[in-house]
């Protein structure tokens, strides 16, 4: 027999009992603390971790959730996995749900009804003890099918109003109208927008937080100077080939999320139009690969941690009994701007053309 297997086999005969010997205390001792129980002391609860690691103990889960009537798992339901926003939203709330004490199970629904309907089966099958929906646009038979259920449920912006639901608050015009103000300081005036699909409500709620930005400043958004787009990158392409076929172009392209803005920098690549001397971008999310676009992209953050923190928060908020937040049904996100390369002044501006004949001056310099 192999050393590895040697090893894993002296682990498995490893019991409770051991634990409790090595830190002389009892059996219902060690059971307390491995099934976090918060009323155990902790500097005994700390005596009990270091027998753990020391005999190399594993509690047994599925024992866990006889004795406790809990799984100790927490259910994610994601909406698309091929948007680097949510991959960074999923390791988030990975490391701090495993953090107290929780296991993960993740699931995506595609937008597809029968692919969601048996990941909420699964997750049933488990035993979860509650549900993060973190789609920014839950599907109305999604939200009854769990809602019956009972367990405790966390949604982005919107659930039903029922004692064990929590929403995440999420603060879109606060990061909007920051980004519309920005520009505005920059000096333009003429500034697009490019919406995700206005079915979801989390799209039609930045589209309106850009329209009243803009008309709190006194400016006039054409109408055909607001572009519905998919939150893709091909719909961010195709929304910009619209704009630039409308006439007369914008200074500045506000988009609902990031994939649709580095598809306004690839369609602008195309063109002779260059970002940001002729045309600012702005995204939003603020998803990791936009500090690599070229131009960096100035974005409006929501934070993944911040998400995460909240919903499993939220859920525990549901599950554990003594949680001191128990009673709180609403969790504020806030938004904010980062300002990168992609926005500058407007073109034909004597700013522009200032730091522009400045840029020349350098560059003959270097030729020279």
């Amino acid at each position: 027999m192999s050393p590895r297997k040697i090893s894993q086999q002296r682990r498995a005969n490893v019991n409770i009992h051991d634990v409790a010997r090595r830190a002389r205390v009892s059996i219902a001792t060690v059971s307390r603390v491995v099934n976090r129980i918060s009323t155990v002391d902790p500097e005994l609860a700390k005596r009990v971790w270091k027998a753990v690691n020391e005999v190399g103990y594993v509690p047994n889960t599925q024992a866990r959730a006889l004795v406790s009537g809990r799984s100790h798992i927490l259910g994610l339901i994601i909406s698309e996995i091929t948007n680097p926003f949510f991959p960074e939203l999923v390791q988030e709330f990975d490391n701090l749900a495993v953090a107290q004490g929780y296991e993960v199970m993740i699931g995506s629904t595609s937008y597809d009804p029968a692919r969601t309907e048996s990941l909420i089966a699964r997750m049933l099958q488990r035993n979860v003890d509650g549900v993060a929906v973190m789609t920014f646009g839950i599907e109305e038979d999604l939200v009854q099918k769990l809602v019956e259920h009972g367990f405790p449920l966390v949604f982005v912006d919107a659930g039903p109003d029922l004692p064990n639901v929590r929403v995440l608050k999420v603060n879109y015009g606060e990061g909007i109208r920051q980004a519309v103000q920005h520009l505005a300081a920059l000096g333009h005036r003429r500034i697009a927008f490019i919406s995700g699909p206005l079915e979801m409500r989390t799209a039609a709620t930045r589209r309106d937080a850009f329209s009243r930005s803009m008309a709190e400043l006194g400016l006039v958004v054409p109408a055909a100077w607001i572009v519905e787009g998919r939150h893709t990158m091909e719909s961010g392409k195709a929304a910009m080939e619209k704009l630039l076929a409308a006439g007369e172009l914008p200074t500045a392209v506000i988009c609902s999320n990031d994939m649709t803005a580095i598809g306004v920098l690839h369609a602008l690549d195309e063109t002779t139009h260059r970002v940001p001397k002729e045309i600012s971008v702005v995204g939003f999310d603020d998803i990791h690969l936009t500090q690599f676009t070229l131009p960096p992209l100035t974005t409006v953050q929501m934070s993944c941690h911040d998400l995460a923190a909240a919903a499993v928060e939220a859920l525990r908020a549901g599950i554990e009994p003594d949680h001191p937040k128990a009673a709180q049904r609403e969790w504020p996100i806030r938004t904010h701007l980062v300002v990168r390369r992609s926005t500058n002044f407007p073109r034909g501006t004597l700013p522009a053309l200032g730091k522009a004949g400045v840029r020349d001056k350098v560059e003959r310099r270097r030729v020279d």
